[in-house]
């Protein structure tokens, strides 16, 4: 039972910025972990790593290897992006507000409270503590929110809250000559400071203005000139830099100055002398001048690198795209009701991306063709409820936003919204010919749904107003079933006529588990009335039998070969019945296992506060051998049905944002007025930012609401495993996880800096090492070379190197074979290879099948083709042995 984790579902964004690498792949936080969509091939993946809290900064190297994460209790993670894996971890001591990769990789600059800070990029490099402090500069009196490169990596651009932003040399000087060392001031600023960016001439590549963006919708335009002559008297004093406010230092503007490529907002830039009375080697440049528009409300906003192009998100939902330095509006356009808290370009300037925490919404807009690239939204409140089609490549989710969401298993993408119910969805079942959908909800509505015309093409509904919290079809779709919460009843309606068929009553209590049986019509159905009942829905004779527990009975499921049914009760336990004779088969002991996370507001540690946990979701596997249980934990518990006994336990997460994860909680922390977390100790002058803007405080800020500061619970609403047993979700306060036992993902070693020739090849055969002189063939793509290396595999190798052959190799792999049965005699070899191919990668295979239908169908005709071979052969030996054998006997 080798699950791994797969993908995050159900939440594109979360909150936090969002980065742009390589021009097609946008990175975003969602809560804990980092997801990766790439946008020309419409597939998000979430790493498997996890950070210790909600990610509230990330940044990429401008090559696109490594990948910084800061969380909410500034934990920082450097993550080798094409592995996946983390190569180094540091601790900051203040809140991380900005941080940024210089443009040529080697530096880091952090924006830590009041402080900025420059570090040198680790990068593959094998040290103790790979993070080097270059230099610290303390010279902001409020904290830092913005922070820009030049291009030579020479210079940084910082925007505080203190209305200055401040222009930085990392060069440093002597002491007779400190005046240089300090930063350059913009003043003029009326508010905070929430962006700054470097202006770059196109032909020279060279600073030519800067923008500064406040808070109070105001845009600065600086200009920067070379300035020929001496710096005046700069040395040795300990005089104040110039400003926007002192034009007459900048009043010989006539010269040219030995500027470098230096990047962004440069009003004064200087650089090194050799000695108190040495020549000057480089000049100093002034500013030019200064210009001010004024704009709507924003909120958050970029640059176009190269464009001179000024995106501003306002809270209105509303963002505007303006020329620079004319301040010409190119286009102004809604698209959301609430905050944008996020907006970037890609390195070429066409494409936009935008993000909106509070509805969860992830936006990419091509602004030149006026469309939109990507469009991603996750659900408003939590999932309550998962359903799998039957082919295992569609996942539907149901939640408290009153929205049913499809998705695509591979791509990770939702492809269909339906929002017509008007209360919570709690309950979702595909029909078995996978083109339906049927949807409960708090609403007194089951829904049909068309998954070809995406459209609601049948509502079943009740006399009188009900709440459905379960749904059930028999094998046939002809019946579908729902229980009430309210009425403590089981409706019946055709599905063809949309009539209500019947009404089963007998439960006293929400009738929250309702299945059919997979073999007949029986239908089982779960109450809190401490009861499972047995109904022949058919035959109309009402309850067939009744399994009395002792505790309110949560949810209950049927084995695959409807021999054997589960039900998991509030005491923590889980009963096995035999619903053919009515006897109870097994009982686990459920409560010590999923028992765990202590919360803020618990009076008793972990290890005594076991009497609340209990399973709410039970899921069999395909084989019926093992069963995965859910509820109100952090864990969810994997058993062996026939044994009793626990296999696995996977923690749903690690994120110390959410109460329930910690086992034990810190004593410093207790104060005399509870627990220190519980105080509400906030500013309500301060202004509402990104960082209070969260998806996870949604719905908890209301009066009333706020027992744990409205931090969500971490638990499991709803187990679902996959048709094929290769998979299974779960939906939990994170989202929706995705687990797999395919590996999603193999490394590329040659993707790296190998070099790519055909002697690579022919030495790493000479090595030994098959399985990447098969990599570095099909990247070189030359046939002779594929062909050579499959050959030089041994038959007993071959399970191993067709396992670590990357997924996008697969197609050229087929095609290889597909050529090679048609003219190498070598057929069993062949076969071999193709069998262990389809062991190794079939899943992928089966969800890819649409761009591999050409290679596979020319492997089935070469196949066919020698089969007939092979079968006229031996018809053709066998009716002349059958002669010889007969002549022989006559003799």
């Amino acid at each position: 039972m080798n699950f791994r984790f797969q993908n995050l579902l159900g939440a594109p964004y979360r909150g936090g910025n969002v980065v742009v690498s390589n021009n097609t792949l946008l990175i975003s936080s969602v809560g804990n972990r980092i997801s990766v969509t790439d946008l020309l091939k419409s597939q998000t993946q979430t790493l498997p790593t996890q950070s210790s809290s909600n990610i509230a900064r990330i940044a990429v190297s401008p090559d696109g290897n490594f990948l910084l994460a800061v969380d909410d209790r500034n934990r920082c993670l450097f993550i080798n992006l094409p592995r996946r894996i983390v190569l180094h971890r540091i601790s900051f001591k203040k809140p991380v507000s900005a941080i940024r990769f210089s443009p040529d990789a080697a530096l880091i600059a952090v924006a830590t409270g009041k402080l900025l800070q420059i570090w040198r990029s680790p990068g593959f490099k094998k040290d103790f503590f790979a993070f080097e402090l270059v230099r610290t500069f303390a010279d902001c009196d409020d904290k830092v929110t913005a922070l820009d490169w030049s291009p030579d990596s020479n210079y940084v651009l910082a925007g505080s809250k203190d209305l200055t932003v401040r222009l930085f040399c990392l060069k440093k000087f002597d002491k007779e000559l400190t005046a240089l060392n300090k930063p350059f001031l913009f003043l003029g600023h009326r508010d905070s400071i929430v962006g700054a960016f470097f202006g770059v001439d196109n032909k020279t590549n060279r600073v030519c203005k800067a923008y500064t963006i406040t808070r109070d919708c105001y845009i600065f335009s600086w200009g920067y000139s070379d300035n020929e002559g001496k710096v005046e008297e700069l040395s040795g004093e300990d005089s104040e830099p110039p400003s926007p406010g002192t034009p007459e230092k900048g009043s010989d503007r006539d010269g040219k100055g030995g500027l470098e490529a230096n990047v962004g907002m440069r009003v004064k830039k200087r650089k090194g002398f050799d000695d108190i009375g040495g020549d000057l080697v480089e000049e100093c440049g002034n500013l030019l001048h200064k210009g001010k528009w004024e704009l709507l409300r924003k909120d958050n906003f970029s640059q176009a690198p190269g464009l001179d192009l000024v995106v501003v998100g306002f809270s209105n939902g509303v963002f505007g795209l303006y020329q620079m330095p004319d301040f010409v509006c190119i286009h102004l356009l809604s698209i959301s009701r609430e905050k944008i808290t996020t907006a970037v370009f890609n390195d070429l300037g066409n494409w936009l991306t935008f993000g909106c925490a509070k509805l969860g919404q992830l936006l990419v807009w091509e602004w030149r063709s006026e469309s939109y690239i990507l469009k991603q939204q996750g659900h408003y409140f939590d999932v309550n409820c998962l359903a799998y089609s039957p082919d295992s490549q569609l996942l539907a989710t149901g939640a408290d936003d009153n929205k049913v969401k499809v998705w695509t298993v591979s791509s990770g993408f939702c492809f269909v919204t339906f929002s017509e119910h008007t209360n919570a969805v709690t309950a979702l079942h595909f029909m078995s010919n996978n083109n339906c959908l049927l949807s409960a909800s708090l609403d007194g509505t089951v829904r049909a749904w068309d998954l070809f015309r995406y459209r609601n093409f049948r509502t079943f509904t009740t006399p009188s107003s009900r709440q459905f919290v379960s749904l059930a079809s028999d094998q046939s779709g002809e019946v579908i079933c729902a229980g009430t919460l309210d009425s403590f009843e089981i409706f019946v309606w055709s599905m063809k006529t949309g009539r209500l068929l019947d009404i089963l009553s007998g439960h006293e209590g929400p009738v929250h588990g309702l299945m059919f049986s997979p073999t007949n019509a029986i239908l089982a159905s779960s109450s809190w009335d401490k009861t499972v009942r047995l109904w022949d829905v058919f035959e109309g004779k009402g309850a067939v039998e009744t399994f009395n527990h002792t505790h309110d009975v949560l949810t209950v499921v049927y084995r695959p070969d409807g021999k054997q049914l589960a039900c998991s009760t509030l005491d923590g336990q889980i009963h096995f019945w035999d619903p053919i004779d009515g006897l109870l088969m097994y009982t686990i002991e459920g409560r010590r296992d999923i028992a765990g996370g202590r919360l803020m507001t618990d009076r008793r540690s972990a290890a005594n506060s076991s009497s609340g946990k209990c399973f709410t979701s039970l899921c069999y596997s395909a084989d019926g051998s093992y069963i995965l249980a859910g509820g109100s934990s952090k864990f969810i518990c994997m058993y062996d049905i026939a044994d009793q006994v626990l296999l696995r336990r996977f923690q749903i997460t690690h994120n110390l944002s959410l109460d329930g994860v910690l086992d034990v909680l810190n004593s410093k922390n207790m104060t005399e007025a509870g627990p220190l977390d519980l105080i509400d100790d906030d500013n309500s002058d301060v202004e509402e930012g990104i960082d209070k803007q969260t998806r996870g405080k949604l719905g908890y800020d209301l009066p009333g609401s706020m027992p744990n500061h409205g931090r969500p619970v971490i638990r499991t609403k709803c187990l679902r495993i996959a048709p094929t047993g290769r998979g299974w979700a779960a939906a939990t306060t994170e989202g929706v996880l995705v687990y797999s036992m395919d590996e999603s993902f193999i490394f590329d070693p040659t993707d790296l800096d190998i070099d790519v020739t055909p002697e690579a090849v022919d030495a790493a055969l000479s090595e030994g090492q098959p399985s990447r002189a098969l990599i570095l063939s099909l990247r070189l793509n030359e046939d002779t070379l594929i062909k050579k290396c499959i050959f030089a595999v041994s038959p007993v190798d071959i399970p191993a190197v067709a396992s670590s052959v990357p997924l996008r190799y697969l197609q050229r792999l087929i095609e290889a074979f597909a050529d090679l049965l048609e003219s190498c005699p070598y057929l069993e070899f062949i076969l071999r290879w193709c069998q262990e191919l389809c062991k190794a990668h079939g899943h992928s295979i089966q969800q890819n099948s649409r761009n591999l239908l050409p290679s596979l169908k020319s492997l089935q005709k070469a196949m066919a083709r020698l089969h007939q071979d092979l079968a006229d052969t031996c018809s053709s030996n066998e009716y002349l042995l059958r002669y010889l054998c007969t002549t022989g006997t006559k003799k």
